[in-house]
């Protein structure tokens, strides 16, 4: 009986983080509320756009490059720059761990993409926007969603 319990205790107590896959117009709200639409000059629709072809809207995408960094999340932020992987001396110019970029709380991710335009050439960091968004109408990507 002890064994029982004590087994349902650790099942409660281990949480098993589940990939978030936002819709379109889920973050294009989150995205709007944040302060991205016009950011920089880009607006929402390449915000969007980026992240679908960063992540497909996956909070917790990771991939590890050739140089063995890896990119984090929704924007797929690196790890080398932008945030800090464990006890690793990355630069970490965004003052954020990699592991908060990988949350269904977008806050740290949306901060550090800012700051990346901002301080980088505007979105041409994300090479998905570059091959997929840059320079084409990208309305469609935040049309029939109600963004205040």
């Amino acid at each position: 009986m002890k064994t029982a319990v004590i087994l349902a205790l650790i099942g409660c107590l281990v949480t098993v983080t589940e990939p978030k896959v936002y819709t379109r117009c889920k973050l294009a709200k989150i995205f709007s509320r944040a302060g991205l639409d016009n950011y920089q000059g880009f607006s929402l629709g390449n915000w969007i756009c980026m992240a679908y072809f960063e992540s497909h809207y996956n909070t917790t995408a990771q991939t590890e490059l050739e140089d063995g960094s890896i990119d984090y999340g929704i924007f797929q932020i690196n790890s080398f720059t932008w945030c800090r992987r464990g006890k690793l001396q990355e630069k970490n110019h965004c003052h954020v761990a990699c592991t908060a970029l990988i949350t269904d709380d977008l806050t740290d991710a949306i901060i550090c993409a800012k700051k990346i335009a901002k301080e980088t050439e505007g979105m041409n960091y994300w090479q998905g926007w570059k091959k997929h968004c840059e320079g084409k109408d990208l309305s469609e990507w935040k049309k029939g969603c109600e963004v205040s």
